[in-house]
């Protein structure tokens, strides 16, 4: 079977589909335009799939890349037979393949080694091979290096046990009873930490919950807790002796006693490393898993437009930084305000709001939900009230503003805002999180942005790479727009690098701003297949070509214009209220008589109509939008029994946190989730969902809420 005939099979795909997708990707087209301009190629794929067809494709095309490295050295070694050859070529996985390579792989001096430089292979070969007299045998051996049989028997030994260690088939079989049988005991005396739940604990290590293993990781190596792992040795030492033992009673009582070394010394040991390493991997894919689709459900939070905003980033010592944008995020003024201890100026800090939120029209308040946020919010509330009485409508909205400090002191703040304080900055990024939380996050490394598990316990370099094609997804689709674009959103476009993206502004800086995609071959080192990958993500509003403003890619628009006038339209004439009822005329027309006429598949006719009826459409407009709040509760106010409305801000693989305005997120766990079973919380509920909840027990001295969702929301299939 093929590399392709096995993507397809994997996959559930077709042969075609996955032929299609590895032309495009070798061909360099990025995921994105390959899931949006070439579904005829593709079958339709979704981006998500793309992407692991293509980290599959990457996989075995090392591992073929392997095999044949192998094959060379042990060619090279003169040892490469037949047998050993075809094991190589059928190895599935590079796990096997490297247990198949592991007995010719050059190594350090070991005891077998030392062994077989004293000459005592034959004997070891001997003592496998059934033959009897092992005594009279080993007499033969005895050297000035060898002083007697018995050291040439335990010699012998060495050998045989480093046989069995390193016997490919034989490891797979244990690496199994590995997997069945492992339990990992944790144990801790340190009292007052995070870990006390994993004090004299155990648990099937098959059974281990990611975010455990996780946990018992990091405990370990914070000196907190002590990790061991068990497994059955007996039915691992049965293994060994189903394979090894000769059947006479004088070989099998060395083989016996040899096994047991092994097993001890060589075999278990690399299992347990494997095992932990095996725990961690799976942990990390599945908590990566869960922070991607949480990122994923913050970055495709809809924009709130029409608002002046007030960014607010509350803090007790020196004061909480104010800011304050127009509806186009444009910054207009700060403040900074001292209603918390230490000096707690209430009235003073009412008088400097009030001032801002008159004299700027500010319509709502995007409140960091940080240190000192509960006392802010407190004294807001207040305001708003008093406001209201005045006849000024005002509300606020809790901002998750974690990575704010992360970007107020990055070099991109400090170009966008040279004149400005690192923290006012902070309070600037917490109100265009509200104002457009995908252009804002993007300045901010995805791990930053807490939405995730253990993100801290994760290799960067993997998660970084799978948080970086969310990012790319999210942004390509809802697209970007041209001439207000960042460099740092302008990146993440398909085609488009860091130095594109920095040309691409100095160009509208220096020319002014793009009247037309066709502009943007002007620019510096942006040659014909980056505007190929990038130009059907870029929107330039009020332009000289209406498509400007879609998602139909510039290689389509003599076909667009050609529906259009089939249709009926004018496009001279066109305006973007003319082409609401495009889709009701493709149907009367006939779809596949557009087809015929334009040259182009169905997939893209049907997004050509769909880009046409709602021309600048953002996709986030149709999401839930943000909960914006005028009331405020106390940890003691809650009551068993409570019903309330709140914000999911994170989700793990054990349940959901929900923000209900008392500043202490409440635990939904997985299985208050649903009244059915729920394997998986991100199939019910997403970062930045609103959701009615019911109080089941809060635990004011822990600070701990205990929710359930059960019988209130519509159980939803994500």
């Amino acid at each position: 079977m093929n590399i392709n005939e096995k993507l397809a099979q994997e996959l559930k795909i077709t042969a075609a589909q996955v032929e299609g997708t590895v032309k495009l990707l070798d061909e360099g087209a990025t995921v994105p335009f390959i899931a949006r301009y070439r579904k005829e190629a593709t079958g339709s794929l979704e981006d998500q799939v793309i992407r692991q067809l293509a980290e599959r494709l990457e996989y075995l095309r090392g591992l073929e890349t392997r095999k044949a490295d192998i094959l060379r050295l042990l060619l090279e070694q003169e040892k490469l037979t037949p047998e050993l050859e075809k094991d190589i070529q059928r190895a599935e996985t590079l796990t096997r393949l490297e247990d198949i390579y592991l007995p010719f792989r050059p190594k350090k001096r070991t005891r077998a080694t030392i062994a077989r430089e004293k000459g005592v292979e034959p004997l070891a070969l001997h003592l496998l091979s059934g033959k009897g007299q092992l005594k009279e045998e080993a007499q033969k051996y005895i050297t000035e290096e060898v002083l007697s049989a018995d050291e040439a028997l335990k010699l012998a030994g060495d050998i045989i046990a480093e046989t069995m260690a390193e016997d490919a088939d034989l490891k797979g079989m244990l690496r199994n009873v590995a997997v069945q049988t492992a339990v990992i005991k944790t144990t801790g005396e340190q009292e007052n930490t995070p870990y006390e739940m994993y004090y004299d604990r155990s648990e099937e290590a098959l059974r281990m919950a990611s975010h455990r293993v996780l946990a018992i990781n990091r405990g370990e190596k914070e000196g907190i807790l002590k990790v061991t792992v068990t497994m059955d040795e007996d039915r691992a030492l049965r293994a060994i002796l189903g394979k090894y033992r000769t059947g006479r009673e004088e070989n099998d009582a060395l083989i016996d006693l040899v096994a047991q070394d092994a097993y001890k010394r060589l075999i278990f040991p690399a299992l347990e490393r494997e095992l932990r390493s095996t725990l961690t991997e799976r942990a990390e894919d599945s908590s990566i898993h869960v922070f991607k689709e949480n990122l994923k459900s913050i970055l495709m939070q809809p924009p709130i437009k029409g608002y002046h905003v007030m960014g607010y980033d509350p803090g007790f010592r020196t004061g909480c930084k104010v800011a304050v944008l127009d509806d186009t995020g444009k910054y207009l003024e700060n403040a900074t305000v001292y209603p918390t201890v230490p000096r707690q100026d209430i009235a003073g800090t009412k008088r400097v709001l009030k001032n801002l939120v008159k004299k700027h029209q500010v319509g709502v308040i995007s409140l960091g939900n940080g240190t000192a946020s509960r006392e802010s919010e407190l004294v807001l509330m207040e305001m708003i009230e008093e406001l209201k009485a005045e006849g000024v409508e005002l509300s606020y909205v809790i901002t998750n503003e974690a990575g704010a400090s992360v970007y107020s002191a990055s070099k991109l703040a400090s170009e966008e805002y040279p004149d400005l304080d690192v923290t006012i900055r902070g309070a600037i990024s917490i109100a265009r999180r509200l104002q457009d939380p995908m252009a804002e996050l993007v300045k901010i490394e995805p791990r930053s942005i807490g939405v995730g598990q253990y993100q801290h316990d994760i290799s960067k370099k993997k998660l970084d790479e799978s948080l970086s094609g969310v990012v790319e997804d999210a942004v390509n689709k809802v697209g970007v727009d041209l001439n207000v674009a960042t460099p740092a959103l302008l990146a993440y476009v398909s085609g488009i690098n860091k130095t594109l993206a920095e040309n691409i502004v100095a160009y509208r800086d220096e020319a002014g701003k793009f009247t037309s995609r066709k502009e943007l071959k002007k620019v510096k080192r942006l040659g014909d297949k980056a505007y190929e990958q990038c130009a059907g993500f870029l929107r330039i509003r009020d332009g000289k070509e209406l498509l400007d403003n879609t998602g139909i890619h510039p290689e389509s628009y003599d076909m667009a214009h050609v529906l259009l006038k089939e249709l009926g339209y004018d496009r001279k004439k066109l305006t973007t209220t003319d082409l609401e009822d495009i889709e009701e005329r493709a149907k009367a027309y006939g779809i596949d008589k557009l087809m015929t006429i334009t040259g182009l598949g169905k997939p893209t006719i049907q997004d050509i109509l769909k880009e046409l009826k709602k021309p600048g459409r953002d996709p986030r407009e149709e999401l839930q939008k943000p909960m914006f709040r005028k009331g405020v509760m106390e940890l003691k106010d809650l009551a068993e029994g409570m019903i309330l409305t709140g914000v999911v801000r994170n989700v793990a693989d054990f349940g959901a946190f929900v923000d209900i305005g008392v500043h202490q997120d409440g635990l939904v766990h997985k299985s208050e989730l649903s009244n059915t079973y729920v394997r998986n919380p991100l199939d019910y509920v997403r970062s930045g969902d609103v959701v009615e909840v019911q109080v089941l027990s809060v635990d004011l001295k822990r600070k701990r809420i205990s929710l359930t969702m059960k019988g209130l929301n519509k159980d939803k299939k994500q």
